[in-house]
């Protein structure tokens, strides 16, 4: 895709009309944070938009050269430069590619035992470490919300929270069913099971995208059960909520504090409804959807990990990767997501050239 003299010096000039505002110091509040957000997101574009500039200028100014003696080296930096043009126009188409308006936000990350019961939970939480030492190696923060853990130390459900630069971006590729195959700890037999995970991983809205009113939400509050020490059976802390326009319901009792309860049950709520409304947004598009990498679908079988073979194979994009503890420590996860974000790059470059 060959972007136009003129598109290159609108971005240009949109970026310098950026950077002028927030150089001024003139805005405040909601303004200074929407022009920031712009910023940032024009700056990749404007960068090499100015790359492509400078080479289509140099390609002029040596067209332009008449000087016998000159015109053989000319020659030689016209050939080094058209050679190097396309490669600088297809970085531009793709810092180009519409972007979703969720990328940059943090994540919600859901992760529930499906098919298997204990080894299903135990997977999980294998999961659920995987995602912690990938975002430690990000730079990320990540929160634990809650967790419903299994008699063997599983996790039957758990949500956390990840904070940092564009964790959603990078993380949105992974919801879907994971399904591993290995030889349970619970197996005399050392027959291999094949168990599964479902992972959803929702951007979370500031509180200005999602104003939840009082009156839409019934609250409920009660004694807490399950694991949690003598508190949970004195104190009546544990909440649940009830969206009623949409009929969400999240329950939260990992807190002593009814207050905190309330609290991150809220955030949970208000991500679920802001998903919600991006589901229904982008109902449209679900077929286009489809054709990239991956649905978005929690129903959706994305990738398998099978320990005897020590293989993780991803379905949507046919890579097996023979790397399977550095992928379930974290380390090894980058090489699949960035695989994820690179077909999910190609495809959107070829639909825009049909």
């Amino acid at each position: 895709m060959t972007v136009s003299d003129t598109r290159l010096a609108q971005i240009a000039a949109r970026f310098a009309e950026l950077e002028a505002r927030l150089a001024s110091g003139t805005l405040e509040g909601p303004d200074f944070v929407a022009a920031s957000r712009d910023y940032a997101e024009l700056e990749p574009v404007a960068h090499a938009a100015a790359e492509v500039v400078a080479m289509r200028g140099e390609l002029a100014s040596l067209a332009a050269i008449d000087d016998p003696e000159m015109c053989e080296l000319a020659e030689e930096e016209t050939a080094r430069i058209r050679a190097e043009l396309p490669e600088a126009e297809r970085r531009l188409a793709i810092a180009m590619l519409p972007r979703d308006s969720a990328d940059a936000r943090p994540a919600m990350l859901e992760i529930r035992g499906g098919t298997g019961g204990d080894e299903a939970a135990l997977f999980a939480a294998d999961l659920y470490r995987m995602y912690e030492g990938y975002a430690a190696q990000q730079g990320w923060r990540i929160e634990l919300i809650s967790a419903n853990v299994s008699d063997i130390g599983g996790f039957k459900e758990v949500v956390a929270n990840i904070q940092g630069n564009g964790v959603f971006a990078k993380l949105k590729f992974e919801s879907g069913v994971h399904r591993v195959q290995r030889v349970p700890v619970t197996e005399s037999g050392g027959r291999i099971h094949t168990s599964a995970a479902t992972v959803a991983v929702l951007p979370e809205p500031d509180e200005v995208d999602v104003q939840i009113e009082d009156k839409d939400v019934k609250i409920d509050i009660y004694r807490a059960s399950g694991a949690g020490g003598q508190h949970v059976n004195t104190t009546d802390s544990a909440v649940r909520l009830t969206h009623l326009p949409t009929g969400l319901v999240v329950i939260q009792q990992d807190q002593r504090s009814q207050h905190k309860n309330k609290a991150k049950a809220m955030q949970v709520l208000r991500t679920r409804i802001y998903d919600l409304r991006r589901a229904e947004a982008h109902g449209a598009e679900a077929e286009a959807r489809k054709a990239m990498v991956g649905s978005g679908d929690r129903s959706e079988r994305i990738r398998t990990y099978n320990f005897p073979q020590g293989r993780v194979t991803d379905h949507r994009i046919n890579l097996t990767l023979h790397r399977l503890p550095e992928i379930l420590e974290g380390s090894g996860l980058g090489e699949l997501i960035d695989a994820l974000a690179a077909e999910d790059q190609a495809k959107r470059l070829a639909a825009l050239g049909e």
